[in-house]
């Protein structure tokens, strides 16, 4: 593939602090954890549980984890921003019938924003949530990747894959590229334009991209996406390197990260380690070589932004990075909470990426 030709949209500059707003939030939500004993219990078990691999102790660590992110997404889809959402888009579903692992239908919600309901040869925005592989459902974002639907002006394919234990790698992965493939050969039904692919997801979401995106180099399918949007994606083991080397959020959250990818995601860790469906950051130079044109959205307080800045660095060498945007003052997910600075520039950021990038 020819080098891609970014056009360097954006160069904003990193502030070295967090936002007022989110250190406000986050100080609102720790006031909130220590008023409630049983929530302080449940993080006091889950660090305890952190350093116990035993089936007992990681299935009630899976438990808890799913668990104690829930009182987040309900208070984040109450917001009253998000409403416009559900208001601009009209919803549908489809199920797309997979054989990797068992006889499985993907569940996909499918959101068509009102103004391109007629129309056909729309784009194509397709989502995958965050939870670290592990946690959340297409359902717990709906409300805000609708907004993110209006705001791309793409008809959007949220997609439902199985998560991890339950399901573990790499057939987590082909759950969402069997929805890419089934997207883009039933584009004339689906009244998309397979020209106008573009993959996207958040955190454990912006992973099942990249690993994805390593599935379509190795089938020489590369082309089949306009382009891929992974945002605060996990990369990499970059957790499992000396905690002392790390950033403040990089070793508040290592050991987490770490149990997931060895006890939860990893169907065997030691066979897997330097597999790029593991750790999608292991891809070869010739892999990233046959990406589609990427763009990797990071916050400057995220918990992995040194394994995205250098896979970042990886695929701009390539010839298949179009932009390596940072958010300034935001922490990992921050910035999707309607109302703050970061989600204000977040929205312009994807706004002007669709405007220059997927639309032109």
């Amino acid at each position: 593939m020819t080098r891609v030709d970014s056009k360097n949209l954006f160069d904003f500059k990193p502030t070295g602090q967090i936002d007022e707003d989110v250190q406000a939030m986050d100080s609102q939500f720790e006031a909130m954890m220590e008023d409630s004993p049983e929530t302080m219990e449940t993080m006091n078990r889950m660090q305890e549980l952190q350093e116990k691999h035993d089936p007992e102790s990681n299935a009630e660590y899976i438990k808890l984890f799913r668990g104690v992110s829930e009182p987040f997404v309900q208070w984040l889809n109450g917001n009253e921003a998000l409403k416009f959402g559900g208001e601009e888009t009209v919803m549908t579903s489809i199920k797309v019938p997979t054989s990797h692992c068992g006889e499985y239908d993907v569940s996909v919600e499918v959101y068509t924003p009102k103004e391109l309901v007629n129309e056909t040869r729309r784009g194509a925005y397709i989502y995958a949530h965050g939870g670290g592989a592990v946690s959340f459902s297409a359902a717990d974002v709906r409300p805000g990747v609708k907004c993110q639907a209006v705001h791309m002006n793409m008809v959007t394919f949220n997609v439902d894959y199985r998560l991890a234990p339950e399901i573990k790698c790499p057939n987590n992965i082909k759950d969402y590229y069997e929805v890419v493939k089934y997207v883009s050969k039933n584009a004339e039904s689906l009244g998309v334009d397979p020209a106008k692919i573009v993959l996207s997801g958040e955190s454990g979401g912006g992973y099942i991209v990249l690993g994805t995106l390593v599935m379509l180099a190795e089938q020489g399918e590369g082309d089949l996406v306009k382009l891929a949007m992974p945002v605060v994606p996990m990369v990499d083991d970059y957790c499992f390197s000396d905690p002392l080397a790390m950033t403040v959020e990089e070793r508040f959250s290592h050991a987490e990260q770490r149990k997931i990818y060895q006890y939860m995601i990893a169907a065997d860790f030691e066979q897997q380690k330097t597999s790029p469906y593991l750790f999608p950051g292991k891809a070869s130079e010739e892999l990233l070589e046959k990406f589609p044109p990427t763009i990797i959205i990071g916050a400057e307080f995220d918990g992995f932004i040194t394994e995205y800045t250098r896979f970042s660095s990886r695929i701009r060498r390539a010839g298949r990075l179009l932009e390596f945007v940072v958010l300034p003052g935001c922490t990992h997910i921050s910035f999707y909470i309607p109302g703050t600075k970061g989600n204000n520039t977040f929205i312009e950021v994807i706004k002007t990426i669709a405007k220059e990038y997927v639309h032109c």
